[in-house]
């Protein structure tokens, strides 16, 4: 086994590691549970960053690597260590290498690193930032393949330099994403989200290769329109207390995008009406990245609906199917002040 083998972890939210999860696993084993929710951001937005420590070399390994995204996927990245930056880079070589998954970052105090470069090895920090835009572990790609030689891996990793628990493996390495939960590809061997995993792990005996850069399929899938593409982001002007606004989820994977001003501070609600089971997330004011609120089932049947008080600015409602894989529907979008 390559020695001191070294793999990323998740970083979950405390709400989402008390829910159901819902993954599959190879073989004969019974279904675990996984809840994993690819948390993009708004398409065309700017994402700050901010350094919590680290020597100048490492800061430029990790601002040039997460640069690698930028030609493919329509974000910015803003490196002006503002103190409410989205993401917070911690250099801690005792905490290994994470990063929360895409607007998770929000939910995280702003004195805490949303990210942790533990360690620098080849493409690293660019893997990390993958996390951050919303990509997930290729080798948990459902279309993946790979069989585990399970008793072998949970030897190896209990050890160090990782020292997980059994469920860690299981959650960071052995269980796969349901096809339901995630946009993705075909399996992509050469992706920097898939780590190096040695022969002796895969019951095929041939395991996979460390990537370092790149790949064909993840520049074309960041770029594509279940991602970031470079398409203008047109977004529908909702106004307060008018008539709903009709539209629809087109095509699996479609996500909507609304704005709308308040004029003076209170109570609104912004819903949904129809038959489609739809997601909500509210941001602002006047930024595309400031996480106020999500809701899934709040308002009628399957609807969505945010209650908020609100001050004066602007707001952006972005609005997706619960089934991004499969989903489709029409649904109308209204805001009212109480």
């Amino acid at each position: 086994m390559k020695e001191n083998l070294k793999i990323c972890h998740d970083r979950l939210l405390p709400l989402d590691l008390v829910r159901p999860q819902q993954t599959i696993r190879l073989g004969t084993g019974p279904v675990q549970a996984v809840f994993v929710f690819r948390k993009m951001w708004i398409n065309g937005s700017t994402l700050r960053v901010r350094f919590m420590g680290g020597t100048a070399a490492q800061q430029a390994i990790a601002k040039e690597q997460a640069l690698w995204w930028l030609p493919h996927a329509n974000l910015k990245f803003e490196f002006n260590n503002a103190p409410d930056a989205e993401i917070r880079i911690a250099f801690n070589s005792s905490d290994g290498a994470w990063s929360y998954m895409g607007t998770d970052c929000l939910s995280i105090p702003r004195d805490q690193p949303t990210m942790n470069l533990g360690f620098l090895d080849g493409g690293t920090a660019a893997h990390e930032f993958g996390h951050t835009i919303g990509l997930a572990h290729e080798h948990q790609n459902p279309s993946g393949g790979i069989e585990w030689n399970e008793e072998v891996v949970l030897r190896d990793l209990s050890g160090p330099p990782n020292n997980w628990t059994p469920d860690q493996i299981r959650h960071n390495v052995l269980e796969k994403y349901a096809v339901n939960q995630i946009k993705g590809t075909e399996f992509d061997p050469d992706s920097i989200m898939l780590y190096f995993f040695p022969d002796t792990w895969v019951k095929s005996g041939h395991g996979t290769k460390e990537n370092n850069a790149l790949s064909a399929l993840d520049k074309v899938f960041i770029a594509s329109e279940q991602a970031y593409p470079h398409a203008a982001v047109q977004a529908i002007e909702l106004g307060v207390n008018a008539a709903p606004v009709s539209t629809s989820i087109g095509k699996p994977g479609e996500e909507d995008l609304f704005k709308f001003t308040v004029k003076k501070s209170g109570r609104y609600i912004i819903q949904t009406d129809g038959q489609t089971d739809v997601v909500m997330k509210l941001f602002g004011p006047n930024s595309q990245t400031g996480l106020i609120a999500e809701d899934d089932d709040g308002g009628f049947g399957l609807n969505s609906k945010i209650a908020v008080e609100l001050i004066p600015g602007q707001y952006f409602a972005q609005v997706r199917h619960y089934n991004k894989a499969q989903g489709t529907g029409s649904y109308s979008i209204r805001v009212n002040r109480t």
